[in-house]
């Protein structure tokens, strides 16, 4: 399959996947001493490594130079990174041990393991059979919990383990991620994490897409979808709030945090925000990275640290990085209503009048 057979639905399904979440869960150990476990599902931006173990296409793996070349591991793990991933240093500041992915052979679960799946989807029409969508990971997690039981025992186990029309599109999304978290609450989960969609039509690979190629500009089609979906998740995550008690939730701006790195990237020690530092022209938007896909020839830059893109659709460790601490420690107006160290160590939320303001007013333009 060549990068340009994608349609531009099909590519914004794949990239960025749709709110594919991170989750924390709060959990006892045998100690009775309280510490956290990390749960993680999602598609590649968080996959650490799991199709490695699955029969997929060479477009959904990562495990190959120059993937992970910028020394942090010693060979290519699987992640879609020149080196680590936003969960990384989220565990990190958490300060847990990297989270294993769940097909690793002999993987410890005790602090959390991650479910992600390059190109899975909240759909399980999403790259149906070539990667692990969100109801596989669902139940994979109910295995976690049986392996928790047997660990732990079951005390402790049961209390860590608490293509269609754009508008109808967001909609299946967002039912079926609804029915997700209901699922993950009645087992007993109560702090969520999640990352909204990124700008879509300015990934590589929908520039290279774009009609308008040729004037360098993001695919506003593909724009409007993520925006679409943003707002939707936002009313989403505030009925939530009022219907299930003890809910507790971080979302992202990552739309906008990630459009003014693309456009401004010298504000943030970059210089490239449009073109990838792996791929084929144009901007790096055709899928060649690591040489495994029907084109075995790719181009790759000097400094991946200079760039936002990574590959024709994944960011660089770079941008992972500085997204992990918005999320960790950002204010809740960009992040909240909690960040993720508020939920990791249940922080008290402190909002100022200017915190009110900004949420009545996001509140309001979503209406």
């Amino acid at each position: 399959m060549t990068m340009f057979s994608y349609s531009p639905s099909k590519v914004a399904v794949s990239a960025c996947l749709a709110a594919l979440v991170i989750l924390c869960f709060r959990s006892n150990v045998v100690s009775a001493q309280k510490h956290t476990a990390f749960f993680i599902f999602g598609d590649s931006s968080v996959d650490p490594g799991n199709n490695n173990y699955i029969d997929t296409i060479p477009e959904n793996r990562a495990n190959v130079k120059p993937y992970g070349q910028n020394g942090f591991f010693k060979d290519p793990t699987g992640r879609f990174s020149d080196g680590r991933i936003i969960v990384d240093f989220i565990a990190e500041y958490a300060k847990l041990p990297l989270i294993p992915p769940f097909l690793e052979p002999s993987a410890d679960y005790s602090h959390g393991v991650n479910f992600a799946s390059g190109g899975a989807g909240i759909l399980s029409t999403t790259n149906e059979g070539q990667a692990i969508d969100l109801r596989t990971q669902l139940n994979y997690f109910e295995e976690v919990e049986k392996w928790l039981a047997e660990k732990l025992g079951a005390s402790e186990a049961e209390e860590d383990a608490r293509l269609h029309h754009p508008e109808q599109y967001v909609g299946m999304v967002l039912g079926n991620l609804t029915i997700a978290i209901q699922e993950l609450y009645e087992k007993g989960a109560r702090n969520f994490g999640f990352l909204s969609l990124c700008p879509l039509g300015c990934l590589p690979v929908m520039r290279a897409l774009n009609p308008k190629a040729g004037e360098g500009g993001c695919f506003e089609q593909a724009n409007s979808l993520a925006l679409a979906h943003n707002n939707a998740l936002k009313t989403l995550l505030n009925n939530l709030h009022y219907l299930l008690k003890d809910f507790k939730y971080c979302n992202s701006d990552f739309y906008n945090w990630l459009q003014d790195r693309i456009n401004n990237p010298s504000h943030y020690g970059l210089k490239e925000g449009v073109n990838a530092c792996c791929g084929s022209r144009p901007y790096g938007g055709v899928y060649t990275c690591g040489g495994t896909k029907k084109v075995a020839t790719y181009e790759l830059c000097d400094n991946a640290d200079d760039y936002v893109w990574w590959d024709s659709f994944h960011p660089t460790e770079k941008i992972h990085e500085q997204f992990a601490k918005a999320l960790w420690d950002g204010p809740q107006a960009s992040v909240g209503p909690h960040n993720l160290q508020d939920l990791f160590f249940d922080h008290e939320i402190k909002l100022t009048i200017g915190d009110v303001v900004d949420i009545i007013t996001e509140n309001e333009e979503i209406v």
